[in-house]
């Protein structure tokens, strides 16, 4: 059996994720947008900035040494001997992490027309009315000319401030460059309500409002913000801080008083769920409220209006 001294191991550890695709596994890597990366095995894989995120697992790290145990499986001492062979092989050029300019926010050139956009939110159960809303008031558009679905955040002033895209067609997703997560996809705000519904995802905002369409209820009374992302909390969750979007909606809008929480039946959505419970200033109360059935309120949408088989398939076909 291998040992490895302290300083080995130290020495391992500086080889970070992207480092050791770029030089060992290129084939695997893929890049997404900017100087964000995934793997072509994991999708919610994203690496960034020197760190790494598996979020459908809720797990990250820094190191290839933890991508290989965490992520591949291997233990310590094989992953250890792997990157080792690897560094006697070929000695590894670093990737360099400079601190990049943000890049000014600006939106995708909208379509003229707007057909793909539509046919997909209504195949993921949206209701017409909210669907001719978001675009209506500019919260959705299709871009030109990947014809990706955009959705846009405004601040309090009405001002764009965020905008992210998902593929019609593809499996692509990610943010517009320069955009500010504090601004994410929500709902015009009431004031005569005192609670905000939080969600992981725009679609689940918009699945949650038909839901609300489907019981009689007045969708456009409820204010809705979504994270139009998964929530990463850090290791110790006392040491976490709340979603900058829910920070900022919260500073923008004081009269609010209650968080209903609506984050995806998964292991990274419960720990979400349990990680803002815990720090949520005092004077504001929290519920639980996760969709009933499937893993988010698009899931649950789409069962109740028997549309789950032809979901599934259009997630097996992307």
């Amino acid at each position: 059996m291998s040992f490895y001294s302290r300083e080995t191991v130290a020495d391992v550890k500086k080889i970070d994720l992207l480092t050791y695709l770029q030089n060992y596994e290129p084939e695997e890597l893929v890049h997404v947008s900017g100087n964000v990366y995934c793997t072509k095995a994991h999708d919610s894989l994203r690496i960034s900035n020197g760190k790494w995120c598996w979020f459908s697992q809720g797990i990250g790290g820094k190191s290839a040494l933890d991508y290989l145990i965490k992520v591949n499986g291997y233990t310590f001492l094989q992953a250890m001997e792997i990157l080792i062979d690897h560094v006697k092989t070929q000695k590894p050029v670093l990737v360099s992490y400079s601190k990049q300019e943000p890049k000014p926010f600006c939106l995708p050139k909208a379509y003229r027309y707007a057909t793909y956009a539509v046919s997909y939110l209504e195949c993921r159960g949206i209701s017409s009315e909210i669907v001719d809303f978001c675009f209506h008031t500019g919260r959705i558009y299709e871009s030109y000319p990947h014809h990706n679905v955009v959705f846009v955040g405004f601040d309090k002033n009405g001002k764009e401030r965020f905008a992210c895209q998902r593929g019609i067609a593809t499996d692509f997703k990610g943010d517009v460059a320069g955009s500010n997560k504090k601004y994410s996809f929500a709902f015009p705000v009431n004031p005569e309500s005192k609670r905000v519904h939080l969600f992981e995802s725009a679609i689940d905002l918009m699945s949650y409002a038909t839901l609300l369409q489907m019981e009689g209820m007045n969708w456009r009374r409820a204010n809705l913000l979504s994270l139009s992302g998964i929530y990463q909390p850090k290791k110790e969750i006392a040491e976490s801080k709340l979603p900058a979007a829910l920070t900022q909606y919260l500073e923008d809008y004081p009269h609010i008083n209650s968080v209903m929480l609506h984050l995806d039946n998964d292991k990274p959505g419960r720990l979400a769920a349990k990680t803002i419970c815990t720090v949520m200033p005092e004077g504001i109360t929290v519920i639980n409220r996760p969709p009933p059935h499937g893993k988010d309120y698009n899931d649950y949408l789409c069962a109740r209006l028997k549309k789950s088989i032809q979901k599934n398939q259009e997630r097996a076909e992307r």
